[in-house]
């Protein structure tokens, strides 16, 4: 029998927080590392060591030992100390996209600076992988994965085998199927054991070839120095197996030398059964998902299309700035970060780093609206300028959401052509005292307007014909008008649908354009919640507790524009898990439900405030009865959309006959990015999560969509649960009261009916621009000083509507940003539909020198023809696909 050999691979696994915080995390790196280091230097035998994949670990010990650059920079070059690719190990399901993407780049960046990094995408502890993440490692030049997680021994027979994603994109995978820490602990008193027992010897079997891979390291462990002299006594005793210092690298390419068959398996792998992949981790401190959804929406589809447009206009991009946010971002995106298993002294690190990114990316977008805004001609004599700013690619008509301030109680607002501009005010308030005393003048011998009152104004203005990727200017008039919402019955209507709000608070729905009739809609679902930071689990005795039993207060007030119904319950609950196995209500959970029917959307819009102060150990939901009976949900993943299994059902037959052999069961709660939708040939039914994405399709006919508000718990770790049996996952002594969020929430969301199949209704589509409000700037002279800051003045010769490029709107805008590395921009794109190709193109309004198709490392792989319409065509991108250009001027 050939002699089989053994690739022992020094690491650590390093979170930079946990239940602990960042700050302690560094401060054992600083030794750590440091030792590593010397070790590598000066331990003959000892010649290798991988920092978790974690450039974040290198830059976090410079930063406090600046002086150990040069010997770290020549560690690496000679593949001594194994660093990258990524900034952070990331989660991949809760994280978006964009920030897969850029958090690759940065990783890369940063150990590029030190020599080079390991071109594997290795996630160790990720819980699960993502369907995106073939196509993503193949756009970074990565041909070749290393992980844990997602898959388990009935989907595949051996360690090694073929990944193929959503997209059809493919990489070799090297599975570590018993976790990265099996060689971590290593008992000298059974070294000629070790591989005949378990986890060695399932994992000699699994393997496909003579090379086996044998990870020596733990959660945040040092470098075993010993480890040379360990390996010789291994080998003193197995001789059937040659053990030797390893890279992950160099263990793949032994592999590949020996030429395996290998099976192939497909899609996003979340299989439970041997690993936990902790599915229902999605909605663990539901405040923290919620800002981590706003705020990648945000960075994406308002703040770098705003900066790209601001350089056009003389405005500097800020670079550094924005990378700064995204590091932030990066931090918050570690599995466990953004998991939410933390503790709570953790939790709050993670939620001031949120605050620091929404802080610096709002400001960034308001002084660069303000510099636009600025330079724009005035066509009218109107003193005060409201200028409407589009970050989509094209066209839009929108009823826009805007607080502002205005002289009078009546005004108007027109166009350049002094149309007038329909708008509904909600609320308005004489706020002339505060914001009168604000303006500072740096000359104040220099006439400007100020008025003698102010009225703060909460209002929605339909905007018409906002040019994509660009912006029309409106103006604040004297002549006399005034929309206020008045009262009505408890009915909406707009040319898409007619809503009746029932007595109990449940909304019966008629899509105009079939006539169907959907009832039962936006129920909410309130249970007990027995599971912990890692995992959603029922209570052992639950009570389920429906909107429909509680007393409501049902109001609703319309206008020619817009139609927005309250509904208030006075939720009655068990206060906890106890009371709530004995049956006793003793708690008030006041809950406000407010929906909103614009006339031009067939997007129902919900936001639902609860007052969460007296409720420990529970969940809400929102239920929403589609009358489609389906085996799968579509649904978005990073780039593109997939279909899910609404139930596992051969892995439920497996679970059920076999529950102690699995780690965690295989529910069918799963997430989303933007939309979740049931479909059949003639409706599809889509519903658009703003802050938690988990959802559950139900009921016996699977036909009903379970959208999860929030959900609470009191522990980072508990044993035995009904959907995890077993151990304590985390730390069972950690309590975590302010996962409990006993505080008020607010959580927003959409649904659309349509009469098309999915592929016909442009789901996608909608989502992107429900997630993508137009900006609107509100310009005058009295506002300049403590209000928004004084700023010198500028020429005017803007054209009042401006539009930088345009798309036919097929293919899902991703992003438009400032180049990585050169002087032009990125514009990334994918194909949303779920199986039909998509043909584009792009039309700039001023004709790039270059335009080049670019990978995900932003090198080019083709230049692109621009033809006389200054246009570039974008034809045939299949399902799931991304494209990315490069542009420069």
């Amino acid at each position: 029998m050939d002699s089989k050999t053994v690739h022992v691979f020094p690491h650590t696994h390093w979170d930079r927080e946990w239940y602990f915080t960042t700050s302690r995390s560094k401060v054992y790196l600083l030794k750590d590392l440091h030792d590593v280091i010397n070790n590598l230097e000066s331990n003959n035998g000892y010649d290798r060591f991988i920092l978790d994949g974690q450039a974040s670990l290198v830059e976090d010990y410079l930063n406090w030992r600046p002086q150990d650059r040069l010997r770290i920079k020549q560690l690496v070059i000679d593949n001594k100390l194994i660093i990258g690719p990524w900034f952070t190990q990331t989660d991949q399901f809760v994280i978006s996209g964009e920030s897969i993407v850029r958090n690759l780049q940065c990783g890369m960046d940063v150990c590029k600076e030190l020599g080079k990094y390991m071109n594997v995408g290795y996630v160790p502890d990720s819980f699960g992988q993502e369907s995106s993440m073939p196509q993503i490692y193949k756009g970074f030049g990565i041909d070749d994965a290393m992980f844990w997680r997602g898959v388990s021994d009935e989907d595949v027979k051996h360690n090694e085998y073929v990944w193929k994603g959503e997209d059809g994109s493919k990489v070799n995978v090297y599975q570590i199927p018993c976790g990265y820490y099996v060689g971590g602990i290593i008992d000298e008193t059974k070294l000629g054991d070790i591989m005949h027992e378990e986890p060695f010897k399932s994992i000699v079997n699994r393997s496909t070839t003579n090379q086996v891979a044998f990870p020596n390291g733990f959660d945040q462990a040092p470098a075993r120095k010993d480890l040379p002299e360990v390996i010789k006594k291994l080998n003193e005793e197995n001789s059937e197996f040659n053990f030797k210092v390893s890279s992950i690298e160099e263990y793949i390419a032994a592999v590949k030398n020996e030429h395996p068959e290998l099976d192939q398996i497909e899609g996003e792998l979340t299989n439970g059964k041997n690993m936990r992949i902790h599915k229902s981790i999605y909605s663990s401190r539901s405040d923290i998902k919620k800002l981590n959804t706003n705020l990648q929406y945000y960075l994406v589809n308002i703040l770098e299309p705003v900066l790209t447009m601001g350089e056009q206009f003389g405005v500097d991009y800020p670079n550094d700035a924005v990378k700064d946010i995204w590091k932030l971002m990066f931090e918050n995106a570690a599995h466990d970060s953004i998991g939410s298993c933390v503790s709570d002294t953790t939790n709050q690190d993670i939620s001031m780093r949120y605050k620091q990114v929404r802080d610096i990316s709002t400001s960034l977008v308001e002084v660069t609206l303000r510099q636009i805004s600025t330079q724009i001609k005035n066509k009218r004599t109107e003193p005060i300028t409201l200028t409407a700013f589009n970050t989509l690619p094209i066209n839009r008509t929108s009823l826009v959401e805007k607080t502002f301030y205005v002289p009078e109680k009546n005004f108007s607002i027109v166009d350049d052509d002094g149309n007038n501009v329909p708008f509904t005010i909600e609320s308005i308030k004489d706020t002339s005292e505060y914001i009168l005393n604000q303006t500072i003048q740096l000359n104040p011998g220099k006439k400007i307007y100020k008025p003698d009152h102010i009225y703060t104004v909460k209002a929605y203005i339909f905007v018409k014909d906002v040019p994509a990727m660009g912006y029309k200017q409106l103006y604040l008039n004297e002549e006399k008008k005034n929309f206020a919402l008045s009262n009505g019955d408890n009915t909406m209507e707009n040319k898409f649908y007619s809503i009746s709000i029932e007595d109990n608070g449940s909304l019966t729905i008629t899509n105009k354009a079939d006539g169907k009739v959907y009832s039962n809609q936006g129920i909410l679902e309130e249970n007990g919640d027995d599971g912990d930071s890692f995992n959603y689990s029922p209570a052992k005795k639950d009570m389920v507790i429906y909107s429909t039993d509680q007393s409501n207060k049902i109001n609703v007030k319309n206008s020619d524009l817009m139609s927005i119904a309250s509904i208030h319950y006075d939720f009655k609950l068990p206060k906890d898990l106890n009371e709530r196995a004995d049956g006793t209500i003793s708690s008030d959970m006041p809950v406000d439900v407010r929906i909103q029917l614009d006339n031009d959307s067939s997007l129902i819009k919900f936001s639902v405030k609860i007052d969460n102060k007296h409720v420990l150990d529970h969940r809400l939901c929102a239920d929403f009865s589609t009358g489609i009976a389906s085996k799968f949900s579509i649904a978005d993943q990073q780039f593109g959309t997939l279909k899910r299994p609404v139930y596992r059902e051969e892995a439920m037959k497996l679970w059920s006959a076999n529950k102690d052999k699995w780690n965690e069961k295989p529910i069918s709660i799963e997430t989303c990015q933007s939309f979740v939708s049931l479909a059949n040939n003639a409706n599809t039914f889509s519903v658009l999560p703003q802050g938690v994405r988990e959802y559950e399709i139900i009921d016996n006919e699977y036909s009903t969509i379970r959208l999860t508000l929030f959900r609470t718990y009191g522990m980072m770790g508990k044993v035995d649960l009904l959907y995890r049996p077993g151990r304590a996952s985390g730390e069972k002594v950690i309590a975590t009261p302010d996962a409990e969020l006993l505080k008020d929430m607010t959580f927003d969301f959409g649904i659309a009916i349509t009469d098309k199949d999915f592929e016909h209704s442009n789901v996608a589509n909608m989502a992107k621009d429900f997630d993508t409000s137009i900006q609107m700037y509100e310009y005058a002279d009295f506002l300049n000083g403590r209000l928004i800051f004084e700023l010198d003045d500028v020429d005017r010769t803007q054209n009042s509507n401006y539009s930088m490029l345009h798309t036919n709107g097929n293919l899902i805008l991703s992003t438009l940003k400032k180049a990585n590395r050169r002087s032009g921009y990125i514009a990334r794109f994918y194909n949303g539909n779920l199986s039909n190709n998509i043909d584009d193109s792009i039309t700039f309004a001023n004709k790039p020198t270059r335009v080049e198709r670019v990978d995900l490392k932003e090198d080019k792989i083709e230049e692109l023809d621009v033809d006389n319409s200054n246009s570039v065509s974008l034809d045939g991108i299949s399902h799931a696909k991304i494209v990315t250009l490069y542009f420069e001027y």
